[in-house]
């Protein structure tokens, strides 16, 4: 048997499952079940996952092929979260076609390029590249059209949907709980179509909203916004903390390039505001919002960037065309595309004017409208406004792929959120743990230092540390981290028993989120917190037990081990 064999049909304890001594109800590993309590609908199942992103979802395979049942619900149409709904190619680091992330994930990226390359026209040399990157964008190893990623996701899914063991609620909104104590009885959910009510009752739920949404709904105790330098002793903390202060979100879209066609859409109907908008930050942008220069990330100093949408190269500037580039013409047979297909999420839509955690529906939507305006407005001006090499402005045949994002108006479902609430952990990951800068303050070394070592550690990750323009009016913070551990601490709520962070809502600080919120990272949180239940149930204790007692413990490192997840980066690496 192969190992993805191996670990597809990998059980504990010869597969049989205890029972769950939680809130009476019994992890059977049996189907989903739905039936009529009290004249309401309820389902039940081992698992509840709410939010089907790339945590949601790694949570829920992760589960479903060990052996439980799985509820999973998600507010739109598309499995996936950043990766699809949201509209954003992965960002990731170097090393992740070998290490850095685990089995499943490397899996899903395998499963997304041979999609292409069973599916689409690609040339003989595309479809013979291994690592085949369909947009050849410069973000990422593996840029690629939303919609593939929810084919992908869907396919994976199918089985246990066939078989009953998943429950797949898209379009489903968790709007309220029943807990008691320090367990969560029961969710409540709304079809955003149908407007059905649902109960949802299983041993454990995992909160992979992207915003941390079950926290406040569950009584769970979470943090917000900034912590003081004073509280965290972080190197780039603030003097004050303000939990109001997160970071940007954005609207993203994409766009290709006709040349000689007119694409030009109608006039936002903010874009006077947009055109003329000057970020006022704590530290000084360079200009205004909708221009080709930015502060630079690392220095904030002014920077210039470029833009061709021919994927012409625009000198020592990046040019932004190719930057998130997700369908690369020149990998297809010809006349498959007029033209290359880019993904627009660049600093010019980051929206930091109002905050969505906390916001009530009609703030939210407020909000989310402004950031379509915003993302609207940059496509405008790209199309009238932008400097051509020529001296003229603006690309007419610049056109709103609307297909790509699934919608009638062509931008991303849902926001591309950045930060979440974050619960009160047992362990919180601060900056001294994984700061590049912070980690040679303590070891008083220049060189060769590595992240702190996480002896209760169930995952590996890295990215530097990317925090984007915040609600507060912080410009960047962006510096070098370290490859890094996932502690099982982090994953565990300091009082809540049955519900588990699977997001951006984990147990790190404004800081260090900067670097626990990207697609490989989250994957992991949410694959190793499925298997977490798994355990746990099997073993009959808490998810807290597993980590005091150190037989458990150990016997989980192993059982997520042999599920194909690293715990430990490989000594040889260059960046330890």
């Amino acid at each position: 048997m192969n190992r993805r064999n191996f670990i597809e049909h990998i059980t504990i304890g010869g597969g049989t499952l205890a029972t769950a001594a939680l809130v009476g109800l019994p992890a059977t590993g049996q189907p989903v079940k739905k039936e009529s309590v009290n004249g309401k609908t309820q389902i039940s199942a081992d698992l509840v996952v709410a939010g089907g992103g790339l945590g949601g979802c790694a949570c829920a395979i992760a589960a479903l092929r060990n052996g439980l049942s799985v509820i999973l619900t998600e507010e739109t149409d598309w499995v996936g979260g950043q990766l699809s709904q949201q509209g954003v190619p992965p960002d990731e680091h170097p090393w992740i076609e070998t290490h850095g992330a685990t089995q499943l994930y490397r899996d899903l990226r395998n499963n997304i390029r041979d999609y292409y390359k069973r599916n689409y026209p690609l040339t003989a040399d595309a479809k013979d590249r291994k690592n085949l990157n369909p947009g050849d964008g410069s973000v990422s190893k593996l840029c690629h059209e939303p919609r593939v990623a929810v084919a992908v996701l869907t396919d994976l899914f199918a089985p246990y949907i066939s078989n009953g063991k998943l429950s797949l609620l898209l379009e489903h909104k968790v709007t309220g709980a029943d807990a008691k104590g320090n367990k969560v009885n029961a969710l409540q959910a709304v079809s955003l179509r149908s407007k059905e009510k649902l109960t949802l009752a299983a041993p454990y739920f995992v909160d992979a909203t992207e915003m941390g949404d079950l926290l406040p709904l569950t009584g769970t105790e979470f943090v917000t916004g900034t912590e003081a330098k004073s509280e965290t002793q972080e190197l780039h903390a603030p003097e004050k903390g303000n939990p109001e202060n997160n970071q940007a979100f954005t609207v993203c879209f994409a766009i290709d390039y006709v040349p000689g066609e007119n694409h030009v859409i109608e006039k936002p109907k903010e874009y006077d505001f947009w055109k003329n908008f000057v970020p006022k930050m704590t530290k000084p942008w360079s200009g205004r919002l909708l221009d080709l220069s930015y502060s630079n990330p690392k220095t904030l100093e002014p920077k210039m960037l470029g833009f061709h949408p021919e994927g012409i190269a625009t000198g020592d500037k990046l040019n932004l065309w190719n930057y998130r580039r997700i369908i690369s013409k020149a990998n297809f047979a010809k006349g498959t595309y007029p033209g290359d297909i880019t993904i627009v999420n660049w600093p010019q839509n980051d929206y930091f004017l109002g905050n969505l955690i906390g916001a009530s529906d009609a703030d939210f939507n407020k909000h989310f409208e402004r950031g379509k305006q915003l993302s609207l407005s940059l496509l405008y001006w790209l199309q009238t406004e932008a400097p051509r090499p020529d001296g003229g402005k603006g690309w007419h045949g610049i056109r709103l792929r609307k297909d790509i994002m699934g919608t009638e108006d062509g931008l991303a479902k849902y926001p591309y959120i950045r930060e979440s609430r974050r619960i009160k952990a047992v362990f919180t990951i601060k900056e001294e743990h994984v700061g590049a800068d912070n980690r040679a303050m303590i070891t008083g070394k220049k060189e060769g230092n590595k992240a702190a070592d996480f002896y209760d550690s169930v995952g590996i990750g890295y990215y530097h540390i990317d925090l984007h323009p915040s609600t507060a009016g912080d410009n960047y913070i962006d510096f070098a981290s370290l490859p890094f551990q996932i502690p099982l601490g982090a994953l565990l709520p300091v009082r809540m028993e049955n519900l588990l962070p699977a997001n951006k809502n984990i147990g790190t600080t404004h800081i260090t989120n900067g670097c626990y919120r990207l697609h490989p990272v989250e994957w992991s949180i949410g694959e190793s917190v499925g298997l977490l239940v798994r355990y746990a149930l099997d073993k009959n204790v808490s998810p807290k037990s597993v980590r005091e007692k150190k037989d458990l413990l150990a016997g989980f490192q192993d059982f997520v081990r042999k599920n194909g997840i690293e715990t430990e980066w490989p000594k040889s690496d260059v960046r330890r």
